[in-house]
């Protein structure tokens, strides 16, 4: 699973009613391995921990140099083999774990993509495409906020409905270009978006949801991921956004799902 959970959980005031209703969601679905991005906060070890706790997970953080930390959260039983965080100036930040499975070892990438500049966007999703080529076995997965939309949707009239202080954040230069190069440099990576592998046909939105804010996303866009090499993108049997109850409030972004038939 993957969940920008905006800001840590906490809002302006500081208090943790949406990071307690993130570790609800959790709890009720129970992932394996959980992404997640926007971990403000999470720089103090003892968040860390007590969020852990919350949700009976080993959490792996990367710092941020910028913006904001992300972090692999991991259920027992599963064994984790590696820990490396992607020491790459990302705006915000990319870690990388590696679990034992009974097929062989299962690379997870937390990643989250800068979101003002498309240039910058494109980089950082080289960086990320290079780490999945060095990643042991066959089985990688890259789980993450883009900030990007897909390369194979004509988005020209959702873009052109968000507020003008947003829109150029998915044009490109001349203003008229859908900023798309990031998603489509993972795909000429090998790389598949299990989204719509598993659901074609569906717009897949991930923001905004119905009451956790997110005005720059106004009408609707699907900037959440989870890519996988081709190999493991064939196990991957179900992939969900989740909806409804806390998820419609604890976050901008709703989480996304997938099931893969691997065992630790």
């Amino acid at each position: 699973m993957t969940w920008n959970i905006r800001t840590g959980g906490r809002d302006a005031d500081g208090g943790t009613g949406r990071l307690d209703a993130v570790a609800r969601v959790v709890e009720a679905h129970r992932p394996d391995l959980l992404a997640l991005q926007e971990l403000r906060g999470f720089e103090r070890d003892d968040q860390a921990r007590r969020f852990a706790s919350a949700i009976g997970m080993r959490l792996y953080p990367a710092r941020s140099l910028f913006g904001q930390p992300v972090a692999v959260a991991v259920r027992p039983p599963l064994r984790v083999l590696t820990v490396a965080p992607l020491r790459r100036p990302f705006h915000h930040a990319a870690q990388r774990v590696t679990v034992a499975t009974t097929a062989g070892p299962l690379t997870v990438l937390a990643a989250h993509l800068d979101p003002y500049s498309g240039t910058r966007r494109l980089v950082e999703a080289g960086w990320l495409a290079a780490a999945v080529r060095r990643a042991p076995g066959e089985w990688a997965l890259l789980a993450a906020d883009l900030n990007t939309l897909d390369p194979d949707t004509d988005h020209t009239a959702r873009v052109a409905g968000l507020p003008t202080a947003y829109r150029r954040r998915h044009l490109r230069r001349d203003g008229r270009t859908v900023e798309t190069r990031a998603t489509a440099r993972l795909a000429a990576a090998g790389l598949v978006d299990l989204y719509p592998a598993r659901n074609p046909g569906d717009p897949g939105q991930t923001v905004p949801t119905t009451a956790g804010g997110g005005a720059e996303f106004t009408g609707g866009m699907r900037l959440d991921y989870l890519y996988a090499t081709a190999s493991l993108a064939r196990l991957a049997t179900t992939v969900t956004v989740l909806r409804g109850g806390d998820t419609e409030w604890a976050s901008d972004h709703y989480p996304l799902r997938t099931t893969l038939t691997l065992h630790p």
